[in-house]
């Protein structure tokens, strides 16, 4: 499990904080988002630096989704070497280390899908081409300015807003795995989102039965996630069962899953979600499952509390086939929810 913790020490009160300390604050990434943006766009000539920039605020900067479809701004792919070296330097400052793997091995599944998919040898290339990921930037990259950046493709889109030189938004924030287990004979299974997967399964399966008859909302999985290419996430109610009533042990589990999604943002980031989850109290975050408990099958889960709402679902190609997304209760690309 990436980042798993070797012990994880019970919450004993009901009304605990459920979060502790991470590995501390660092410095804030927008400072060296600003550097790694101005760095990459130095490296475009004029054509290239049309299509990668936008006005701050161009109706683009809220076009977002992870499906395969045409996009605006600069594939990878249309990039000189120093261009692409310079635009992942700039991915890479958006995740951490773990998080910029994740994003890679997101990005290398399209390979696979070439491989696996029928029909003309030069529109699956064209369809699944690993480097069919696109940088956009919105606005003028500045250290003290207001700008914003995404990297988008097939199952991923990050997406970056500033302000007077601080990151205020980190989300909409989607990975996407297809296939999303690959077995290559004994102990080389592939599993892309696993961890996220397996901790909420063994979350819903350690609740008691009055437990589960409050979270396991239905047995049937809806057919993907809610909102998906919306400016704003869904703010209906939570449902499911709240961590106040689950037992120090099935918190841990909760803990680890959220853990699992935090691991992917740098440490500031990851330390300003958990912290606005402890003033939300942590009690009061939401655990709902729909489908089968079974791997293999369909299911999808939501974990909701006051500040974040995430959403996982595995339901197409028989159940091999992940959408996943952490979205900002108070309103994404920095635009706070009236």
């Amino acid at each position: 499990m990436r980042h798993a913790l070797a012990a994880i020490l019970a919450v004993a009160l009901m009304g605990a904080v459920l979060w502790g300390q991470g590995k501390g604050s660092g410095p804030d990434p927008a400072v060296e988002m600003a550097r790694a943006a101005n760095a990459f766009l130095m490296t475009l000539g004029d054509a290239e630096r049309e299509r990668a920039t936008f006005g701050f605020d161009d109706p683009e900067r809220l076009n977002w989704h992870f499906i395969p479809r045409p996009r605006k701004g600069l594939p990878l792919r249309d990039m000189s070497r120093a261009a692409e070296r310079a635009a992942h330097r700039l991915i890479a400052t958006g995740l951490s280390e773990i998080g910029y793997d994740q994003a890679l091995k997101v990005m290398s599944l399209e390979e696979v899908l070439y491989l696996l998919e029928g029909g003309d040898r030069e529109q699956r290339r064209e369809r699944r081409d690993p480097r069919k990921y696109y940088i956009s930037i919105f606005g003028t990259p500045s250290e003290r300015g207001t700008w914003g950046w995404r990297v988008e493709g097939h199952h991923l889109s990050l997406n970056y807003t500033i302000r007077d030189g601080v990151l205020i938004s980190t989300t909409p924030e989607f990975f996407g795995a297809n296939p999303s287990r690959i077995d290559a004979g004994p102990g080389r299974t592939v599993r892309v989102l696993g961890p996220e997967e397996d901790l909420a399964r063994a979350l819903l399966r350690s609740l008691s039965e009055p437990q589960r008859e409050r979270a396991w909302v239905s047995r049937e999985a809806p057919d993907d996630l809610r909102g998906g290419g919306k400016p704003q996430p869904e703010t209906s109610p939570p449902v499911g069962i709240p961590a106040a009533d689950m037992t120090p042990p099935q918190r841990q589990l909760l803990r680890q899953l959220l853990t699992e999604y935090l691991a992917n943002m740098p440490d500031p980031v990851a330390e300003q979600r958990r912290a606005a989850i402890n003033r939300a109290g942590p009690e009061n975050i939401y655990f709902a499952w729909w489908g089968s408990d079974q791997p293999n099958q369909r299911h999808y889960y939501r974990v909701q509390g006051p500040t974040f709402l995430i959403e996982f679902n595995n339901t197409q190609n028989s159940a091999n086939h992940v959408h996943s997304m952490w979205r900002n209760m108070a309103g994404d690309f920095g635009i706070p929810l009236k």
